[in-house]
């Protein structure tokens, strides 16, 4: 490892509210900092795998490589590219080119080589977050240590720079994403992955979304200062997109380079701004569009719930048109949890999970069933391209044909907000989740991103009620047996 440049812990905070950052701006920029470390012979790139293709961690990732192999004129820089897949499937070699370019896709290993992390099989252990912290957090319900895991690549302390590049956008487990999200679980392990989302959701998602302080973010902050800062040459390269009102082109609104959390904080303010739509009244009728690149999972496709699920009225309704969803879960083994268990409910999935070994050593698993309920509040109707009816009702949803519904709800016609269709019917349209967070203004306390002085409290549900026999689950014809 070579010595580390005096640079100021926030390199840079650029961007705001109204502000379009152009690519020269953010290639000059990142290239003068680049421009700062000397004798670099091997560089460690963390960007997001290709469910975050919107985060223009591609484009970064190839700006590094053009300052290396074009201002510098050298080919002594070896890259390590590792997407942070965390519990999601690797890259295919398509996505490898669309996201990150031809160059790279088809780069000499010398220069730069694509690892795929393996969340089950790669990771070291590099210390423990105090149990307290981990019963606090969850009121009491669990009271372990939390692992600081990463992959054993990072810890191997080889690396002359390390570069976390992500987007931070409001995430349904974390509160807000990325950060050393994108270490401790992009690049985590089994323990720690599934006891963070387990947290995430014992908390209670209406407690976390859209919050970057929150004990979850804590327990992360902890391992962060105790255990990365100043032992690794870490930087975190940080995005913020927003939409265009108007064209609904996807724009750059914020970027930021940091090694401690202050460029996340300010990331956090302005994501704020930009991905969270605070409504009058709650939403009866939602339509969300999952790209099919994009998502081809209910473990990713579910974000269409995660972040409507604070707008959407008591009996309303969320249609979820997937043309790429094939699968429910990205791990074979979380796959066949979530098709014998299904998402029948906080209540329900509790109760299996204390009489059942499988759940209680995947508690990434439970949290995930827990996020896709709609508690019986909602129902959602889901039209996959490649799952049968039989399937998405076994899991607890209402389901419905793609293309009959893809032409009722024609995504090259609808506007992201509110749209009629010409028989009447009033509809909020959702091109695509991932990008924001949806709430009305009764079920969300706008309070400050972050907040030093946040209490942690558990949202305790009640035995619960079904709306229209859902079970938990709208769609679902008659409630579920805990047994």
């Amino acid at each position: 490892m070579s010595p580390q440049p005096q640079l100021p812990p926030l390199y840079c905070a650029l961007g705001g509210e109204n502000t379009v950052l152009q690519d020269s701006e953010i290639k000059a920029t990142l290239h003068n900092f680049l421009a700062s470390f000397d004798n670099i012979q091997n560089v460690l790139i963390l960007p997001p795998d290709f469910t975050r293709f919107h985060s223009q961690a591609g484009k970064i990732t190839q700006f590094i490589d053009e300052y290396f192999y074009n201002d510098r004129g050298t080919n002594e820089v070896k890259q390590t590219i590792m997407p942070a897949l965390g519990t999601h499937t690797p890259m295919t070699p398509n996505q490898i080119r669309t996201m990150f370019g031809d160059k790279l896709a088809d780069a000499d290993s010398s220069r730069a080589e694509f690892i795929v992390h393996n969340w089950r099989t790669d990771v070291v252990t590099i210390g423990e977050v105090p149990a307290e912290m981990v019963r606090r957090a969850t009121g009491d319900n669990l009271d372990v240590p939390w692992p600081a895991q990463l992959n054993k690549l990072i810890w191997e302390k080889t690396h002359d720079l390390i570069l976390s590049v992500g987007q931070v956008v409001p995430h349904e487990v974390m509160g807000m994403a990325n950060f050393n999200k994108n270490l401790f679980v992009g690049c985590g392990g089994v323990d720690a992955i599934n006891l963070s989302h387990f947290i995430g959701a014992v908390h209670g998602m209406e407690n976390m979304m859209g919050k970057g302080d929150n004990p979850l973010r804590d327990i992360l902050n902890y391992a962060s200062e105790n255990f990365l800062e100043k032992k690794l040459p870490l930087w975190y390269i940080l995005t913020v997109m927003g939409t265009n009102e108007c064209t609904g082109d996807l724009e750059m609104k914020g970027f930021y380079i940091g090694n401690d959390i202050e460029c996340y904080k300010q990331a956090c303010e302005l994501s704020l701004k930009v991905n969270f739509v605070l409504l009058d009244k709650p939403l009866k009728n939602v339509v969300c569009f999952l790209d099919e690149d994009e998502f081809h999972s209910t473990w990713l496709g579910n974000k269409a719930i995660y972040r409507t699920r604070m707008a959407l009225a008591d009996g309303g309704k969320l249609t979820v048109l997937a043309p790429g969803v094939k699968q429910f879960g990205e791990d074979e083994q979380v796959d066949i949890l979530i098709r014998k268990y299904g998402y029948v409910g906080t209540p329900n999935i509790m109760e299996q999970m204390r009489e059942n070994s499988e759940l209680k050593d995947n508690l990434s698993a439970v949290a995930h069933l827990i996020h896709g309920s709609s508690e019986g509040r909602f129902d959602v109707v889901y039209c996959p391209g490649s799952l049968s009816r039989e399937e998405i009702e076994g899991v607890g949803y209402a389901y419905s044909d793609l293309e009959p519904m893809l032409a009722r709800y024609d995504i090259d016609k609808l506007k992201d907000g509110w749209n009629t269709l010409p028989d009447g019917e009033e509809l909020y349209f959702i091109s695509n989740p991932a990008l924001g967070l949806w709430a009305a203004r009764e079920r969300f306390e706008n309070d400050s991103c972050i907040n030093p002085n946040t209490s942690v409290s558990v949202t305790q549900i009640s035995p619960q009620e079904s709306s229209d026999q859902s079970g938990g689950v709208g769609g679902w014809a008659k409630p579920p047996s805990a047994s």
